[in-house]
């Protein structure tokens, strides 16, 4: 393995404790990797999603609740 870790043309990867040089990594790690990331991209866009739709339906139950006070 390289000594220098902080060289921006290999990057590291830390994985459970351990850091591995992605460049001396085989392909078939890297597209494991690949994958990984993509699959924590999705993860992150659907948490926003569903922040957003609680967001959105917590104006809608104010909203209901306003309309409703005028009926009483």
């Amino acid at each position: 393995m390289s000594e220098n870790i902080n060289d921006p043309s290999n990057p590291v990867l830390t994985f459970e404790g351990k850091k591995y040089f992605i460049n001396e990594l085989s392909n078939d790690i890297k597209e494991s990797i690949k994958g990984l990331q993509i699959a924590e991209t999705q993860l992150k866009m659907y948490e926003d999603t569903l922040k957003l739709l609680s967001i959105s339906r917590n104006s809608l139950v104010n909203q209901l609740r306003e309309k409703l006070k005028n009926l009483d």
